[in-house]
Formats: structure tokens, sequence, C-alpha cells
């Protein structure tokens, strides 16, 4: 019943975010929403799913937490398999490349988005996994 509630939740925050164009949908508290677009890396089709992000050092950041749970989420997949995404942010369509951050580079990062959102913290001791971060640059 949750995962059905929050797929439901989703789907309807993604159409209110792109019919007022970033106006509706893109705050849930503390955190910013965009639209995040992949290609489904078994279907070829375009997959939308509004997640919450970070613009840190002129990158967008995504968390992707899956809510603790021990397996990744189906867009983890999808940008493994097909980097090229585009974001949906403020009424924006910004084309980008994606990679994950490794090394001292996700120690440094994990820092940061865990001190703007904590309870990333309590999502990695509720998983075995290492919680990705996915690092969103622009295609100019």
């Amino acid at each position: 019943m949750k995962n059905a509630f929050i797929k439901w939740f989703m789907k309807i925050n993604a159409f209110f975010i792109r019919i007022s164009r970033g106006r509706v949908g893109t705050q849930l508290g503390s955190q910013n929403i965009l639209v995040l677009n992949t290609v489904g890396r078994k279907s070829g089709q375009m997959r939308s799913i509004p997640i919450a992000y970070f613009f840190h050092e002129g990158k967008y950041l995504i968390v992707e937490s899956n809510w603790g749970k021990d397996n990744h989420a189906d867009w983890y997949f999808n940008l493994q398999s097909q980097p090229q995404a585009t974001l949906e942010v403020k009424g924006k369509t910004i084309s980008t490349n994606a990679r994950f951050a490794e090394r001292e580079e996700y120690a440094r990062l994990w820092d940061y988005l865990t001190k703007k959102h904590p309870p990333y913290l309590e999502y990695q001791k509720m998983t075995k996994r290492k919680i990705p971060i996915a690092i969103f640059e622009e295609i100019s």
C-alpha cells in the first residue's frame, strides 16, 4: 500500500510541476524538487520521476537513497545504462550528463548533503548498500 501511494503521489506531483511550469510541487518541506527524465534501460521509453535535488558548485546533485531500501531505484540503473538525462527545474528543461560521485568527491558531497538533509544518515543506517550520489552537469 505504501509503495502504491508513493507512486501515485509522485505521478500527481510531476503533473503539477509540469502544468505549473515549476510553480507548484517543487517544494516538499525543506527540499527542492525537480523532475528527472531518464531513458528506461529495458523499455527504451522515457521515464520521469519527481525527486529532491541540491544545486551545489554549479551542478545538480541527487541522492539515490530510495528511502533506505536495500535495492537501488530504477532511475539509478537507467543512468548507468544511459547517462544522458533531462532535468525539469523551475520551469526550464536542462540537458545533462550524469555520473556518480566516487572516493574523495563522494565523501565531500556526502558530508555536505547530510548536513543539508540529515535524514540521509538514517537512510544509510537502514540499508547495507552505499547510497549513491548522482551528479548532473549541464550540456552546453
